[in-house]
């Protein structure tokens, strides 16, 4: 259903694009976005929704082609009317403020929707937007529901809600956002998406940023840019020699395997197990050619 090379089938950049501008819709698919985000929620006024979701829709319709890289966007406060938008199969739907309530009432929503559009059931995915408390509490349920592909995070939506006094971009809020990749480890689900960093202009900042986020768990982030995606691309996307190197330890572990053993050595002598091993495998699958949406 998804592309791109995190590992799991799912992408590494989802470009939001605001759902009432025609032109940005247009030329979305050029940008080099894994994936795409037509948005109905912070990106459009409430004097444009009703346009936009009509927007959008035309824009589904028309454009079959990108069907498997496309996400809507609703709002949390009437994802019914948002829903309306949904004219024909796309990946899913990314759901602002998610919570274990709100998920169930857009999953009954969809299956609605699926039915209206003699679409296969449970056809259409979700990506619960962390951004409250009560949301982050519920990561675990979010996670195993039964649509979630993978979770993501409203950073500085979050750190408002609780307070926190601090840079959302500072280290501070990295054991938040360790709670996400437990939660989806414990799913069983691809790893989560990213949040967005707002300053487009600061491409080194992004890929330190990036960088890091890939070393705590995440495999994909979105961008209000389409300036962002390559940095996001070549961030989350292994170089050659990391890729030459878990080729190695993964062919070594499998000829031990095959000798009967279940460790074995690398190159410089160091014990080489199935842990280190599943880490190999997850470089060699973020490193398949991604598709994007070009």
């Amino acid at each position: 259903m998804e592309s791109g090379g995190t590992g799991t089938g799912s992408p590494r950049s989802y470009l939001y694009v605001p759902g009432d501008q025609a032109e940005r819709l247009e030329k979305a698919p050029g940008r080099g976005a894994d994936a795409l985000i037509l948005d109905l929620e912070d990106a459009v006024a409430p004097q444009n929704k009703a346009a936009a979701r009509e927007l959008v829709g035309g824009w589904i319709q028309g454009h079959p082609e990108f069907a498997a890289s496309v996400w809507v966007r609703i709002t949390a406060e009437d994802p019914a009317a948002d829903l309306e938008a949904i004219t024909a199969p796309i990946a899913g739907v990314m759901v602002p403020r998610a919570e274990t309530a709100l998920l169930a009432e857009v999953d009954e929503l969809l299956a609605a929707r699926e039915s209206r559009l003699g679409i296969p059931a449970a056809s259409i995915a979700v990506i619960p937007l962390i951004e409250t408390a009560r949301g982050l509490l519920d990561a675990v349920q979010l996670a195993s529901a039964p649509r979630t592909v993978r979770l993501a995070i409203g950073r500085a939506d979050l750190a408002g809600e609780l307070g926190l006094g601090i840079d959302p971009e500072g280290p501070e809020f990295r054991s938040i956002l360790l709670q996400l990749v437990i939660a989806s480890s414990a799913a069983g689900i691809s790893a989560p998406v990213a949040p967005t960093s707002t300053d487009f202009r600061d491409l080194d900042g992004l890929r330190a940023s990036t960088e890091q986020l890939l070393r705590l768990g995440y495999r994909g982030r979105t961008a209000v840019h389409p300036a962002q995606l390559s940095v996001i691309n070549e961030a989350f996307t292994p170089a050659a020699d990391e890729v030459q190197r878990a080729e190695r330890l993964v062919a070594a572990f499998e000829e031990a395997e095959r000798s009967g053993s279940g460790v074995t050595t690398d190159e410089n002598g160091r014990m080489v197990d199935a842990a280190v091993v599943r880490s190999a495998r997850d470089v060699l699958a973020r490193a398949r050619p991604a598709r994007t949406t070009e």
